[in-house]
């Protein structure tokens, strides 16, 4: 069955077009980024968002602010590089596949030592693509291996949105989902609201209805006793960056969904390209974790909800321990967070 998937990220002539995903789901606008300054503005206020969909658009967007500039002198050339490399790869800190993404461009970059500027920037551009096409390639592998946990009439829980809209592909958590409706199967999910910013209703229910796949929302503070009464299978969530021991970084909620899991004997899953996966950090105790403005918080979507004065605690994410994890849904397979050896392996390779 032909599923209707959308394309978050991808190349518009030689400018990155993305969906704005800001709009969703009352309005559909594709924007196009040329600009450094477009493309780290577009990543900072999440019109473009998932870990993935960002390391994609920073580095289709790294090539696409370098075009106008191939005429300078090879030395002005590659500082204009370094510099828009450096601003697009500091726009977000917790989502390693950014840094990641601007980091395999840099590391190309290095090789073509003596090249025009116009040789360098045909490689970064063929880099960028690569990394899109890659990531559609894994998200497609992620959706094969998750669909084992799925069956006739499952139901899933699920937090924010790690969906297509988040990938340059089918996404990561949803990956599994859409598989499973390609086969004809029945799934119901389950869409955490995700506050803040709403990104479960507003991003992950608009993707689902609109493929025609059964979608329900939940406020965040239903979901415990949704566990309970609505007879949910299996959580799968998508992750922004994993430590080598498998801890995992994701949205803000993603660990009080894991222990409420945890006490319902309810299987808990992440879904993540080994893009995700920092093995430089031992354990998520040393992940950056970002903290937003209290205006998500206090006045939400252009309305008062709390007194102006008061303090706001908005972290974007958190850490769910690798003890609460029954498996890690990749690439390569779905592996234990206690062994993580073989991705490691991946990871290296690429």
């Amino acid at each position: 069955m032909a599923i209707e998937i959308p394309r978050a990220v991808r190349w518009h002539d030689d400018t990155v077009r993305i969906i704005d995903q800001t709009l969703l789901p009352g309005e559909y606008r594709e924007i196009d980024l040329a600009e450094v300054e477009d493309v780290v503005e577009a990543i900072q206020t999440l019109r473009v968002r998932g870990a993935p969909a960002i390391g994609i658009a920073g580095a289709m967007g790294l090539v696409a602010s370098l075009k106008p500039h191939l005429k300078l002198p090879q030395a002005e050339f590659q500082d204009r590089l370094l510099d828009n490399a450096r601003q697009i790869r500091e726009a977000r800190p917790t989502a390693v596949n950014l840094a990641w993404a601007i980091d395999r461009l840099l590391s190309f970059r290095d090789l073509q030592a003596g090249a025009s500027n116009e040789e360098v920037w045909e490689g970064l551009r063929s880099q960028a693509t690569a990394i899109l096409d890659e990531d559609r390639e894994m998200c497609r592998r992620i959706g094969e291996h998750g669909v084992v946990l799925l069956r006739e009439g499952t139901t899933v829980l699920t937090h924010c949105n790690a969906g297509a809209l988040a990938t340059g592909g089918m996404g990561t958590a949803l990956a599994p989902v859409y598989v499973a409706a390609e086969r004809g199967l029945n799934v119901r999910v389950l869409a955490d609201e995700t506050r803040p910013l709403l990104q479960g209703s507003r991003l992950t229910a608009w993707e689902m209805d609109r493929a025609g796949i059964e979608v329900t929302i939940l406020t965040d503070n239903m979901a415990a006793f949704a566990m309970k009464e609505l007879d949910v299978d299996l959580v799968i969530v998508g992750a922004d960056r994993i430590a080598a021991n498998g801890d995992v970084a994701n949205k803000i909620g993603t660990y009080g969904l894991a222990i409420a899991a945890r006490h319902h004997s309810i299987p808990f899953y992440v879904a993540a390209p080994s893009s995700t996966f920092d093995f430089e950090l031992a354990s998520g105790d040393e992940i950056p974790i970002e903290g937003r403005g209290p205006e998500e918080v206090r006045s939400g979507f252009g309305r008062q909800t709390a007194p102006e004065h008061v303090e706001a605690y908005n972290p974007a994410f958190d850490v769910t321990p690798a003890g609460l994890i029954a498996g890690l849904i990749t690439e390569v397979g779905i592996l234990e967070p206690a062994d993580l050896s073989v991705l490691r392996d991946v990871k290296t390779r690429s």
